[in-house]
């Protein structure tokens, strides 16, 4: 069985970043800029937005972070957005998901400049994706085809099971694995929360991607002898025997499933960090074309 170590992958994602950057500031020309808006003080949120501006900081970006009160108006966040549409020293946005009830959340990601979109969430990516154009992949999924690229995972041919079918993750997970490119070429099946007869389809399955949000949901009789398995899953699960009064779980009860891969991504240590490298890999692209580069 191998593991999908994505802090091994991440890592070489970001040197290759890393690289590239130090290229850039020695032709003279500025670093990648990535700001970022939290709204509120969720933790999740919190620790995701502070590890990606670690990650910026790692690579040589730029990065600035904009909090706002969760009781902040919709007309205060989308004015916000439009400063960073026009400001050409920014190179991505992204607004950190989960958003309050009183603001729309198709809005603020339609209010995103579409050349800025590097969470890869705007109905303009989308739909670039589904044809096959150049576009901004959502950084989940990029960060798994990256993975899958980097472990140099078999895909052509192969019947990949997509449990879920969020915008965020299964919708363009199953458009990648199905796109005629080096690791795409699957026969793909979405499956989701209607979906009869789940455990005899996923036991036909060569590669599993669990992004259901459920921990522990998929077990050892749900999966065939040597498959792939990408756990997408990430949930605090409250265990008052952990230090910090909870542990963090996945879609995949990995104990019991991983001595049936061949390949199995942990959770944490894995998707999560690649999704990181996703990110960063979009907000190089968007300096990119910003510059004509």
């Amino acid at each position: 069985m191998l593991l999908l170590d994505g802090k091994t992958a991440s890592a070489a994602v970001k040197n290759e970043i890393r690289e590239e950057t130090l290229q850039l500031l020695a032709a003279g020309k500025r670093a990648p800029h990535l700001a970022a808006i939290l709204v509120g003080t969720n933790g999740a949120s919190e620790t995701y937005v502070a590890s990606k501006v670690k990650n910026c900081e790692e690579v040589g970006f730029r990065s600035t972070l904009i909090r706002m009160d969760a009781d902040v108006a919709e007309a205060e966040l989308l004015d916000a957005i439009a400063r960073l549409n026009a400001d050409p020293e920014v190179d991505g946005i992204l607004v950190q998901l989960p958003l309050p009830k009183q603001i729309s959340e198709q809005k603020v990601i339609e209010a995103i400049d579409p050349d800025k979109d590097v969470d890869g969430f705007h109905p303009s990516s989308a739909g670039k994706l589904v044809q096959g154009l150049p576009s901004f992949i959502p950084a989940t999924p990029y960060g798994i085809m990256l993975m899958l690229e980097l472990f140099d995972i078999t895909t052509k041919g192969k019947h990949a099971v997509v449990i879920g079918r969020s915008n965020i993750v299964g919708r363009p997970m199953s458009i990648l694995l199905s796109s005629n490119q080096k690791r795409g070429n699957c026969t793909v099946t979405i499956c989701h929360s209607h979906t009869p007869n789940l455990q005899e389809i996923c036991l036909q399955a060569d590669i599993i991607v669990a992004a259901l949000g459920r921990p522990e949901f998929v077990k050892a009789d749900m999966v065939k002898e040597g498959a792939v398995v990408i756990d997408v899953g990430i949930t605090r699960v409250d265990d008052p025997t952990a230090k910090k009064g909870f542990r963090i779980k996945g879609d995949v009860a990995f104990a019991e499933v991983a001595p049936k891969t061949s390949a199995i991504t942990p959770v944490p240590g894995g998707v999560g960090l690649m999704t990181i490298a996703g990110l960063l890999k979009n907000t190089l692209q968007a300096y990119k074309q910003n510059h004509a580069i």
